[in-house]
Parts: C-alpha cells; structure tokens; sequence
C-alpha cells in the first residue's frame, strides 16, 4: 500500500483542495476560515475542513477519492485533524455514517451550541442528518 501522508494544507496551497473535490464531481467546498487537512500519496485522496465554530470545531467537507475507499484513509485523516484539539469537534452526517464515526470515537447527539443546533435543523429539512460529536481528550499531570 502506498505511503500516505496527513498534513495540514498551507493557506497558499488551498485551491488544490476545491480542485480535489471538483475532480471528484463533489458538492463539498473549502472554506477559508477552516484547517484545511489533506491525505497525500503523489496526489490528494482525501480532504477535510476544520472549522473553528462557537465553543469547539466543525468537521466539514471530509471526502476520500472513490478509489482510495477502505483503506483507512478518513479515519486517519480525522485522527490527524483532531488529534490536538482542545475544545469539542462537531460534524453532521447521514444516520448510516453513525458506527463509523462511533469507532472513532465520536458520540452521538452531543451536547452543542445553539448556533450548530440551528445549522443542524436547517440542513435536516432536505435531507437526513444527525449530529456527532468528540470531546477533547482530559489531560492529567501526576
């Protein structure tokens, strides 16, 4: 299996996630006030945005190349976005995602704040949608 790479994208090198999801015939867009996150081999397979929102982050956008499917790429790509978080990260997803973003340690129907509560209802009118969430990890000294 070929060497992939998780890295945060570099704010001049941005475009390059758009014509990832282009290529791709995606409806996901980056968006400029995120982390843009990419999973590299020679080229991108994968993308996710992490947007910084009231009170934690919203994962958005997080696509793989159809070929690239089944090889762990989103769950490691997720790992490396949200590995040093320290406030909560949110995403919506469809409910059949549910078990996969549980295996990674995401909970459902998480407490959020009211502005993503609002965001999840008003995209839940077209389609099927529920929210996750993953708490930042508790760090002791001793």
């Amino acid at each position: 299996m070929p060497n992939t790479q998780y890295t945060r994208l570099d704010e001049p090198l941005w475009p390059l996630i758009n014509k990832f999801y282009r290529a791709h015939q995606s409806s996901m867009k980056a968006v400029r006030d995120a982390q843009l996150w990419v999973a590299r081999r020679d080229e991108i397979v994968g993308a996710l945005c992490l947007r910084p929102v009231s009170g934690g982050h919203w994962l958005t956008g997080l696509f793989v190349d159809p070929a690239c499917r089944g090889q762990g790429i989103a769950a490691a790509l997720i790992a490396a976005a949200v590995k040093d978080a320290a406030s909560p990260v949110w995403l919506f997803c469809h409910p059949d995602l549910r078990g996969f973003y549980e295996h990674r340690g995401f909970v459902f129907d998480p407490q959020m704040p009211y502005a993503m509560t609002e965001r999840l209802s008003r995209y839940a009118r077209s389609k099927p949608m529920i929210a996750m969430g993953l708490e930042p990890l508790v760090r002791t000294i001793g």
